[in-house]
């Protein structure tokens, strides 16, 4: 990615030419083993090198897998960030007619800006003395046209450093070219009538989006229509739009929501009671049992759950992960909740995710909803010891459990020198695992490092015991190093 074409922005963007070095030091808080670190050094320079050769995919790839590594470090986030910039910059530079000799495939632009933002934001909870976060999410807004808070990003970063000649020069590129971005324009009030209500719903149109073929559609109706096939549900015209790639009609929706505002505020409400389920409430995703302290992929290619995964995005992040129980053909009474961490949706409507496991639950009642299941959720935690030797007992067992485990990832990660990806897995575990100080989260980490069947980590969900779950955490990691499988 590195042909160069006019400009499709009204300006240029400021200060993402160059990404900042990784520097060899690992010392004071945060600092981790030597191997790790070493390995996501290499990362970092692999990804450093590609960004400036223009290879903006390979150098998010290792910025990526060093993130996964080494969690909100901020030269990590703030690279990463800025190679999503350039991308998306590129894909906005580019003209239409060179897909017809060299066609692309993988994210759209405003993807990439989104997480652009996303870095950004993360950057900014850790450096909010620093300019650098305030010029990755100016950048990332500009891109996606968001000009207004653009601005009020730029001045909240000129209050940190009022004299950054990069913030300067934006501002005043905003400054030369608002009178074009925002018009001033007044209109009379339209008449209600059908034309503003969605021929699938029936309501009115709540984020409409306007086909190629003149249609326009609710965002949610349209997508939902789309995830059983790619054409038009009035006239059956195929198109090749997705949710990332196709963006609401700014026009329109504004004409709705400035002129039938109390409607408009009704579908708001109807729409985020799909998107925010409550304290209680969780959508289910229906394959495996994950206990808490666990890290993994996911592919999502069936129409409902794409649908779900959609209402997720927009609002917590957070669904629960449960399987069908063999002995009663229903959901298991408990499950565990999974946080998307990472969200890569393909242009074909499917979704590759990455979760982290969070917190257990006990299923109360469940039901359908839109093809998939929402549940009533009851919130579990382990008894915890009342007496001062308990406690000390517990203590004790987890600290000695907590040597055990590092001393069996040394020998495995010894073991898994030459292989890359095992290697990367065991580092992946490693960084997942809790403080000794909190017995309860340890102890479903510690099962997380051997193999499990499913009935084993539904049976670890349902205990409430925090040092019955480390013993037999123990036992299965001592069966597993000796090679054989407790019965």
């Amino acid at each position: 990615m590195s042909a160069q074409t006019t400009s499709y922005l009204p300006f240029n963007l400021e200060g993402i030419d160059d990404v900042d070095d990784y520097t060899w030091g690992n010392e004071g808080e945060g600092s981790l083993p030597w191997d790790r670190y070493s390995h996501v050094f290499d990362l970092m320079q692999n990804g450093n090198r590609a960004f400036r050769e223009n290879h903006f995919e390979e150098a998010i790839n290792n910025y990526s897998r060093a993130n996964n590594i080494k969690p909100s470090d901020p030269i990590i986030l703030g690279n990463r960030s800025s190679a999503y910039l350039r991308i998306c910059q590129f894909l906005k530079h580019r003209p239409p007619s060179a897909s017809e000799y060299s066609p692309l495939s993988g994210l759209d632009p405003t993807t990439h800006a989104e997480l652009a933002v996303k870095d950004a934001e993360k950057l900014l909870n850790i450096l909010n003395n620093s300019v650098k976060p305030y010029i990755l999410k100016s950048n990332a807004l500009i891109l996606l046209e968001r000009y207004e808070v653009a601005r009020n990003v730029i001045l909240s970063g000129l209050q940190v450093d009022p004299y950054s000649n990069t913030l300067k020069a934006s501002l005043q590129n905003l400054a030369r070219t608002s009178s074009s971005l925002i018009g001033n324009r007044s209109h009379g009030r339209p008449e209600r009538t059908d034309d503003f209500d969605c021929t699938l719903c029936l309501k009115l149109l709540y984020e409409p989006i306007t086909t190629s073929c003149g249609h326009s559609f609710c965002r949610s109706c349209l997508f939902q229509s789309m995830d059983r096939g790619n054409k038009c549900p009035l006239c059956r015209t195929i198109l090749f739009i997705s949710p990332r790639t196709c963006a609401v009609s700014v026009t329109l929706n504004n004409i709705i929501q400035k002129n039938f505002a109390e409607e408009y505020a009704e579908r708001k409400l109807e729409h985020d009671s799909l998107i925010n389920f409550g304290a209680d409430l969780i959508p289910l995703f229906v394959m495996d049992v994950v206990i808490p302290c666990q890290k993994f992929p996911l592919h999502i290619f069936e129409p409902r759950y794409r649908l779900m995964v959609r209402r997720i995005m927009e609002g917590n992040r957070r669904m629960g992960m449960v399987i069908i129980d063999p002995t009663t053909g229903d959901v298991a009474d408990f499950a565990c909740e999974v946080e998307i961490t990472e969200c890569e949706p393909l242009p074909d409507g499917r979704f590759v995710l990455e979760i982290e496991s969070r917190r257990r639950f006990r299923i109360l009642r469940s039901w359908d909803q839109d093809g998939y299941r929402i549940a009533e959720v009851e919130w579990v935690q382990d008894t915890v010891p009342t007496g001062a030797e308990d406690r000390e007992e517990l203590q004790e067992l987890t600290n000695n459990a907590a040597e055990y485990a590092r001393l069996w990832l040394r020998r495995e990660k010894e073991a898994a020198r030459q292989d890359r990806r095992r290697l990367e897995k065991l580092l992946n575990v490693e960084v997942m695992m809790p403080t000794s100080q909190d017995p309860e989260r340890f102890s479903f980490w510690l099962a997380t490092l051997p193999e499990r069947r499913p009935s084993e980590r539904l049976e670890l969900l349902r205990i409430r015991d925090t040092r019955e779950r480390v013993r037999r955490g123990l036992i299965f990691l001592r069966a597993e190093e000796q090679g054989c499988r407790v019965q």
